[in-house]
């Protein structure tokens, strides 16, 4: 791993030195002068000679790692071996690993977790399907689903390259509700293909956890799988974001004295996210949403190629305002952004109704800075975790797979992630709500337990749950 493209906070340098001719100061002094902080030095090898050690460096913003190697580099008698990200160093050989329940730590174990004993549970799964659910991994699994096509905002990088993400997510399940999940990266985009593979896996999984799949593609699969397996199938890109959207706009709403079937709100980026939070929003009574995409104000009044822009168009947009996103968001309560870094300004948010809403969730760059608006808005929120009010799918997927794994469910509905939206907004105690805290920390430990107790009603009342789970 060179240095070249391994930009980050801390880097690791390992570096020969010729001690004939160089101290630590020279190289200390290259390394502070590229604008970098030495925290920390660790010995590797040494001798009467040379000496080999790893310095671990922390990046200021006016840093990269390109520039703080060259600059050591530069330094007679020094030898720049090796440079390592910690985040890279984090991800080798993977992140996540399998081992067993049971030890076999002899012939009985062995005959027990595999041949003959095994036979019998098998038998007893043959005679009765749903036995899989209590005698194999199939109770408690979800598979992480990706082709790649969408991954972060770094676009179409391919199933290999959308192995980290995966990875992440199954640890981001098991780390906050005891789910166990496994990537699945699948080199195909091609549609039936990947229905074809996820509905051959489907036996040995729970759930199905749809992710990074590029719009309009995402819409057809998840409603194909959703309508032909008896599991949970949940894209999280659309309905993760919609379920954490909804949960900060309850709590923002009433922190500014609206209600959502009294605010205009202004969507801008219509893909699988703008799409879900909107059909969400709906679900919880709004009744004055315009969308915003790259075509301007998608309306009734004109036909789109795009299937769910035709869609978008005939059940949004009432008033059937015209023109782009200036017009759209003249006097609106609330902002919503899943599109581009930096395509909200000022003027525009000044355009707004007073103490308005803005929730800029582009990433990494949101539509708009906050510092540059916080003195005009009432409530800000981003996707980005270095910023207050983070809208971060990790608050929603975890507890949503818990409760619907523990009570059996066939699919995860509108009534369960409304459920889930609403379980996310109470964890804030009406005193504790201010426009600088809408939405818990991902660390809060009671989020999963509300969540999934709420799941659970839901699914109940709504005849999706196929059995009463223990508490």
């Amino acid at each position: 791993m060179q240095g070249k493209g391994l930009d980050g906070k801390t880097i690791i340098l390992r570096v020969e030195l010729d001690a004939r001719s160089v101290g630590f100061g020279a190289a200390a002094a290259a390394i502070e002068a590229a604008g970098g902080d030495m925290i920390a030095i660790d010995v590797i090898q040494t001798g009467r000679d040379r000496t080999v050690r790893d310095l671990t460096v922390k990046i200021g913003d006016s840093a990269s790692t390109e520039r703080i190697s060259q600059s050591l580099s530069a330094v007679p008698g020094v030898k720049l071996v090796n440079v390592s990200d910690r985040t890279f160093l984090l991800h080798l050989g993977g992140k996540i690993t399998i081992q067993p329940k049971t030890p076999i730590q002899n012939r009985d174990d062995l005959s027990r977790v595999y041949t003959p004993e095994v036979a019998r549970v098998c038998t007893a799964i043959h005679e009765d399907p749903s036995k899989a659910f209590t005698l194999t991994i199939k109770r408690n699994t979800v598979a992480v689903v990706s082709d790649g096509s969408a991954v972060l905002g770094l676009g179409n990088i391919g199933p290999y390259a959308a192995m980290p993400v995966m990875e992440g997510k199954a640890m981001l399940f098991k780390q906050f509700a005891d789910v166990d999940a496994f990537p699945i990266c699948l080199d195909t985009q091609d549609t039936e293909a990947i229905i074809a593979a996820v509905k051959g896996i489907a036996p040995g999984f729970g759930g199905i956890n749809l992710e990074d799949i590029s719009a309009p593609r995402c819409f057809e699969i998840e409603q194909r799988l959703r309508d032909e397996l008896d599991i949970p199938v949940f894209h999280d890109d659309q309905h993760g974001t919609a379920v954490v959207l909804y949960a900060g706009l309850l709590n923002a709403l009433k922190l500014t004295g609206r209600t959502l079937a009294n605010a205009r709100i202004v969507v801008c980026g219509i893909g699988a996210a703008g799409t879900a939070c909107t059909k969400m929003l709906l679900a919880g009574g709004a009744r004055d949403i315009v969308g915003v995409d790259r075509v301007g104000i998608l309306t009734v009044d004109k036909s789109y190629a795009n299937p769910m822009w035709q869609w978008y168009a005939e059940h949004t947009n009432p008033k059937r305002l015209s023109g782009g996103l200036s017009e759209a968001l003249a006097g609106a309560d609330v902002f919503i952004g899943v599109s581009a870094g930096g395509i909200l300004t000022r003027a525009h948010v000044s355009s707004m109704a007073p103490d308005p809403i803005v929730f800029a969730m582009a990433n990494p760059e949101p539509e708009i800075r906050p510092e540059l608006i916080e003195d005009i808005v009432g409530v800000f929120a981003t996707g980005r975790s270095d910023y207050p009010n983070q809208i971060n799918n990790v608050l929603c997927f975890p507890g949503i797979f818990r409760g619907a794994l523990d009570c059996r469910a066939t699919t995860i509905n509108e009534p369960m992630k409304l459920a889930a939206a609403e379980a996310i907004a109470s964890v804030i105690g009406a005193d504790e709500l201010s426009r600088m805290y809408i939405i818990p920390s991902v660390f809060n430990s009671r989020i999963v337990e509300e969540v999934r107790r709420r799941v659970i009603e839901a699914a109940q009342l709504s005849g999706v749950a196929r059995r009463q789970p223990r508490e």
